[in-house]
């Protein structure tokens, strides 16, 4: 009993040595991974964002300020233009969908109905005066005459099943039977 315990003991620190081993890898990896971002973040920045340069004198920060105030109006209509021509082409689309989903709504498909053509009929639809062809397929049939045979005969004496059934049941029918076999 003992040795069973000591064997559980033993798995269960190893498991615990594992995941702890696990978690400082992991905690590393995320150290690592975040030091790597702050890297690309700052040659992104370098690259991009040229370092900023403030001039000394009030009027060379003035004409900066001027210059900054410029491009952002620059930026600001060409911002404005474009959420102008979504909203209008936005628009056009629901315009659009709606018109189709009206004309849809007023052309009601009829239901279709069955409509019986003997063969010669179609072709004449189809082919109009050039149709020449008797399509009268049971006109070519031969006529076979149905001669009675003695299977037949058979069956038509046994009758309908019913009335067997019904003679056959009840105290009556057990009677006929028995009487039968003697």
């Amino acid at each position: 009993f003992s040795l069973l315990q000591k064997k559980r003991r033993a798995a269960t620190a190893r498991r615990q040595h594992l995941k702890s081993a696990m978690l400082q890898l992991a905690a590393t990896e995320i150290e690592r991974e975040a030091a790597a971002k702050e890297v690309e973040k700052q040659n992104y920045l370098s690259e991009h964002c040229p370092p900023l340069s403030l001039p000394g004198s009030m009027q060379e920060l003035q004409e900066l300020c001027k210059k900054l105030h410029a491009k952002i109006e620059s930026v600001d209509e060409e911002r404005y233009d474009t959420e102008v021509k979504l909203q209008k082409t936005n628009k056009e689309l629901e315009d659009l969908s709606q018109k189709l989903f009206d004309l849809r709504g007023k052309f009601k498909r009829p239901p279709l109905r069955r409509v019986r053509m003997s063969a010669d009929a179609m072709l004449r639809a189809l082919l109009g005066s050039k149709h020449k062809v008797c399509m009268d397929l049971r006109a070519n049939l031969k006529q076979v005459k149905k001669e009675d045979t003695e299977k037949e005969k058979d069956l038509r004496d046994v009758g309908d099943w019913r009335k067997n059934i019904e003679e056959k049941s009840g105290m009556e029918g057990r009677k006929k039977m028995f009487e039968a076999g003697e």
